[in-house]
């Protein structure tokens, strides 16, 4: 519901604005430039770097954090690496300028380990898996299964990192963890990212492990 979700975005920034908080107007616009940039790259790249703007170098460091994260997506899916990388350079010097400052509960969940993910997530959408598997491994290594759905999610981009890679043993194995993570969720974004990675593995039906996770998934 597409239409739907711009509104509520659209409404937010609005409110934010009268309220007079720039920090939560620019958040407002990064969901929106989230939504934007898989259908319009210019318009979502326009819209991260607005976010990044309205909020201010004011902002509490975890918003600036998230921020650039976000604009960094934006370009990831661009296909624009070097821009790509200043921006998330850009997050990790506000998250490395933390203090005592009291932090939104919006944001308060950005950290390290959260910027580990977006910077593997990057580089799998820029087709670098040499950056993208030590970022993704180490982040999700401290990742709870009890954050599911985030955890099968993420565990989709390193099933792609490593099929960039032609490692295809290990992208069945970390696809069939993903599924079991998964299939107690009601979210339906981990399936429709793994999908794709089901897609290419299903060329290679011939190896054991591939076998294995394609009757999980038919299962």
């Amino acid at each position: 519901m597409h239409d739907d979700a711009t509104g509520l975005y659209e409404e937010s920034y609005n409110a934010a604005t009268d309220a007079g908080d720039a920090a939560l107007a620019g958040n407002a616009l990064a969901f929106l430039a989230y939504q934007r940039v898989n259908g319009d790259r210019q318009a979502g790249i326009e819209t991260a770097a607005r976010s990044c703007e309205t909020a201010g170098p004011d902002a509490p460091s975890g918003v600036r954090a998230l921020l650039h994260e976000r604009l960094a997506w934006a370009y990831a899916v661009a296909g624009l690496a070097a821009e790509t990388e200043r921006a998330l350079e850009a997050a990790g010097a506000a998250l490395a300028g933390t203090s005592n400052e009291p932090q939104p509960d919006w944001a308060a969940w950005v950290d390290e380990n959260e910027l580990r993910i977006m910077t593997g997530r990057c580089w799998t959408e820029l087709r670098r898996p040499l950056r993208a598997i030590p970022a993704l491994e180490s982040a999700l290594v401290q990742y709870d299964d009890a954050h599911a759905r985030d955890k099968s999610l993420y565990l989709s981009w390193l099933a792609e990192s490593y099929m960039t890679a032609g490692e295809v043993e290990q992208a069945a194995a970390v696809t069939g963890r993903a599924l079991d993570l998964c299939a107690g969720v009601s979210s339906v974004r981990p399936r429709q990212r793994l999908a794709p990675v089901l897609g290419q593995l299903s060329q290679y039906q011939n190896i054991p492990a591939v076998t294995e996770v394609l009757e999980k998934t038919r299962a």
